[in-house]
């Protein structure tokens, strides 16, 4: 285990075994207290993640900043409200020590700063804290000799409420009325008429992750109307999934200034373009930390990079059931969708392959960079516990040299089943009860979720499913109603 004094890679962010031991300095806390005063913060949002990677909190003001960083700030009852149920309400709460690495003032109110924060219970690492898990499968891989990085393409749809109350997208200028002739459109991806219509919302996100030092590449118009993706640069992996979270909470914020709201849903109308969030990810040595393990010396793909993707391939289902954790996720992993803006191929993945630069694929080593991107990843996954299976995965394939078998370099939407059957292709889960079946039979998730948290995380998703089949749709409606 890496102590105080050894802990000068930011990559591997020492994994306290003990409450006692994940407490800063009072250097650290004094160094980062002036740094919030010299922004202008009052209030303190220190904030633990949920079950579905979802933060919590409960604010404090600067005059508790001291006690927030010895432990003794706010407590929760994370087992009342985060169906984690394998503790009663005779049980301790949970007390949250914030990491003050991870500090974030708010762009949009730099009174407010939000602080991650790891939670514990009775002295020990909590066994239901998302952002503990990914730093155990962290410091796994480092034991092992790996450090993980990521980048992660985001994309999500910015809507509003119409006079009628009802959500409507909200870069879309097409008249509203039922009657009449709508003639068909071309399609929303990276047209210059709607970026420009979209720039008073735009400018402000480009601003404030320019401010925040991410490194904003650019910003996608998407396929979808008023759908948008923000690339930005890759970093270590619990920094990038502190930075997911962080930028839901800016997306969400900044909307609202300008009268609008954003939906991480993945499919919210039929016909459209799925909303995903790519994981870009590589591997580095931890003796060579600026190496990038699956580029090899002559400039090719490395024998590294092929056995990560079969550690990835041979967990894919499992994995899925993480990275597309919702019912309606599913809906946008299909190939194909009558009448859909721009065509018909949706550049969703349904086939569990890899490919070079296959889109089509689930697993792409893209022309430009060398990493492996999972295309079946959406904006509702538990960012932390996404990347600590990810990692964990490709660490096994690497040290068990799994083979992934030859690449898959055709378009898969392109091929018959017989040929997907015939190349040994399996399909993607096809809802959230098929792969939350293949999570629970998968050893390697339960080591790095740890028991009690893939129980709860089993358990809710079932009841998910549950409650959804259990559901009379408006499809089922039109479709039976008057047939039979």
């Amino acid at each position: 285990m890496l102590t105080k004094a050894e802990n000068t890679n930011p990559a591997v962010p020492r994994y306290a075994e003990t409450f006692q031991d994940a407490l800063p300095s009072a250097e650290k806390v004094a160094q980062v207290r002036k740094r919030l005063e010299d922004a202008g913060v009052k209030y303190v949002l220190s904030c633990w993640i949920d079950l579905f990677g979802i933060p919590k909190t409960k604010p404090v003001p600067m005059s508790d900043f001291e006690a927030l960083c010895a432990g003794k700030g706010p407590q929760f009852a994370v087992h009342s409200i985060s169906f984690v149920p394998e503790l009663t309400a005779a049980d301790s709460d949970q007390v949250m020590v914030p990491d003050l690495d991870a500090v974030y003032v708010c762009p949009w109110d730099p009174t407010m700063a939000v602080i991650f924060a790891d939670l514990f219970w009775e002295d020990k690492p909590y066994n239901v804290c998302s952002r503990q898990v990914l730093k155990r499968a962290i410091r796994d891989a480092a034991k092992a000799g790996y450090v993980g990085y990521a980048g992660i393409e985001p994309e999500f749809i910015v809507m509003r409420w119409d006079d009628k109350g009802q959500p409507v997208k909200a870069f879309d200028n097409d008249p509203r009325s039922t009657t009449g002739l709508r003639p068909r459109r071309q399609a929303f991806g990276y047209d210059v008429e709607y970026s420009i219509d979209s720039m008073p919302f735009l400018k402000d996100m480009i601003d404030i992750l320019e401010g925040l030092g991410w490194n904003l590449h650019d910003v996608v118009a998407e396929g979808a109307y008023s759908q948008f993706e923000l690339d930005f640069h890759y970093t270590h992996l619990l920094e990038m999934a502190d930075r997911l979270v962080f930028l839901r909470i800016v997306l969400k914020e900044v909307a609202k200034k300008h009268g609008m709201f954003v939906t991480f849903m993945p499919k919210p109308t039929t016909g459209d373009w799925r909303s995903g969030a790519h994981i870009n990810f590589s591997l580095r040595s931890l003796a060579e930390p600026d190496r990038n393990l699956f580029q090899d010396g002559n400039g090719d793909w490395s024998d590294e990079s092929r056995y990560a993707v079969g550690g990835l391939l041979a967990h894919a289902e499992a994995i899925t059931a993480i990275t597309c954790p919702t019912v309606n996720s599913y809906n946008g992993l299909v190939p194909r969708v009558g009448g859909f803006e721009g065509g018909t191929v949706t550049w969703a993945p349904t086939n569990i392959t890899y490919g070079f630069n296959n889109r089509s694929a689930q697993f792409r080593l893209p022309q430009s960079r060398y990493c492996i991107e999972n295309r079946a990843a959406d904006m509702c996954m538990n960012v932390y516990l996404s990347l600590g299976v990810t990692l964990a995965a490709t660490v096994e394939g690497i040290s068990n040299k799994i083979d992934p078998g030859k690449p898959t370099d055709r378009d898969l939407y392109a091929m018959t089943p017989d040929e997907i059957k015939k190349a040994g292709i399996r399909r993607l889960p096809r809802n959230l009860m098929e792969a939350t079946s293949w999570l629970s039979e998968d050893k390697l998730m339960a080591k790095v979720l740890g028991p009690t948290m893939l129980k709860s995380y089993i358990a809710y998703k079932s009841d998910e499913w549950e409650r959804y089949h259990q559901t009379v749709t408006d499809w089922e409606v039109k479709e039976y109603l008057r047939l039979y």
